[in-house]
């Protein structure tokens, strides 16, 4: 039985000796061993070896990177405003025994040495400096803090300044003027694009009369050119029409007198055709009389005197000169079927061979007895067309024939 518990006793004593002899330490972790209660390494990041009742691990330090916010610190600027700021500070242990045997409580000092140069470095600047200048702030705060804690075996990474936060009537000053600011910047950006409209406005304005002048410009002198175009044309037109009219009129002329010449007319036919005319001459509605020239037979008698010769019974008888052979071909009958060619205009061919086809027919046919039906209505009255020959025929407006008058010898 007493065997039994000694055995018992030296195990639980070998355990208790293996367990003192072997420390594990863990990635990202440091540990300070001291023997006899003195320093005499630093171990990290695996199975350490210790003499056992002799080593022992006095602390183990976390040697990442760590981030640590402090509350807000009340802080007065140069122009003796109160402002509360938090700040952010980064930093990782390098030498751990210094932040063991160093320092106290490295997190406290850091802490408080943060504040301390904080309240250093926007004691010297006014609120709107505070405020526009946080890289300053944090540059002048890290430089300050790393080398205050380089002898605790501390390097800082980084200092932010998570929050400004002014006095409440500061605060309420900063946003009325920032309002008016941007009121100030709508206007002056309303403004300038007002500005900006009236400007491409007027000039839109401008291109648009220079186009319309221009428009207006080239129009006119269109105009102008077809106008005398026009004129041109027309003069031209009015010319031809009276040189032909002259030519028609002089051929007219030109057909009379051949006509006379070949006909050989006597003095008895021109006294005819003169006594014939004169009734026709006094039709006139202002014509009430007409009168005989007394001295007209003393006119022929001498005119017969004149070109007539003395038979053997003692008148004279007017015997005309022969027409030669150019003025029988010029009192004959011209060729005017090209006169009244209408192959340019279809409708007008088509209703010219209607009417030719219509006066081809024989006389006892429909048409011609309607025609003739036609005729007799004409003498009394308007003339009217029967139904059975309106597809065939168009009314025509009767045409006065114009009156010959006598030819002067």
């Amino acid at each position: 039985m007493i065997a039994t518990i000694v055995v018992i006793l030296v195990l639980v004593l070998v355990v208790a000796v293996v367990f003192k002899s072997i420390a594990l330490i863990p990635q990202g972790e440091a540990a300070v061993i001291e023997r006899l209660g003195s320093y005499t390494r630093t171990v990290s990041g695996g199975l350490t070896l210790l003499v056992p009742f002799i080593d022992r691990v006095r602390a183990r330090v976390d040697t990442r990177e760590r981030v640590v916010s402090f509350p807000p610190q009340a802080v007065i600027t140069q122009d003796n405003l109160t402002v509360a700021i938090d700040i952010v500070v980064t930093f990782q242990i390098n030498d751990p025994a210094r932040a063991i045997y160093g320092v106290d409580n490295y997190l406290v000092g850091v802490e408080q040495i943060s504040v301390a140069t904080l309240r250093d470095v926007v004691g010297g600047m006014t609120l709107e400096e505070t405020l526009t200048s946080r890289e300053t702030i944090n540059r002048r705060l890290r430089g300050e803090l790393d080398a205050a804690t380089a002898k605790w075996g501390l390097r800082i990474s980084r200092v932010e300044l998570k929050a400004i936060d002014p006095p409440p009537s500061i605060q309420q000053s900063m946003e009325m003027q920032m309002k008016a600011d941007r009121e100030k910047r709508a206007m002056i950006l309303t403004a300038e694009g007002q500005r900006e409209s009236d400007i491409k406005t007027a000039e839109g304005e401008k291109q648009a009369r220079i186009l319309s002048a221009e428009g207006e410009k080239h129009a006119s002198i269109l105009q102008a050119e077809a106008e005398r175009q026009a004129t041109i044309l027309r003069a031209e037109g009015e010319r031809a029409a009276k040189y032909l009219n002259a030519q028609g009129e002089a051929r007219a002329i030109q057909k009379v007198n051949a006509a006379i010449k070949s006909s050989e007319v006597t003095p008895e036919v021109l006294t005819y055709q003169y006594l014939d005319k004169l009734p026709q001459m006094a039709q006139g509605e202002a014509s009430t009389m007409f009168m005989i020239p007394s001295q007209f037979g003393d006119s022929l008698e001498q005119f017969a005197k004149a070109f007539a010769k003395k038979d053997e019974d003692g008148v004279f008888r007017y015997e005309p000169s022969k027409a030669d052979q150019e003025t029988k071909e010029m009192a004959g009958q011209d060729d005017t079927d090209a006169w009244f060619d209408t192959s340019s205009d279809p409708e007008i061919a088509r209703a010219v061979a209607e009417a030719r086809a219509v006066a081809n027919r024989p006389a006892d046919s429909p048409i011609a007895a309607e025609l003739e039906q036609l005729e007799r209505s004409s003498s009394t009255g308007a003339p009217t067309l029967p139904a059975s020959a309106g597809d065939t025929l168009k009314q025509e407006q009767p045409q006065e024939r114009p009156v010959t008058e006598p030819e002067e010898s």
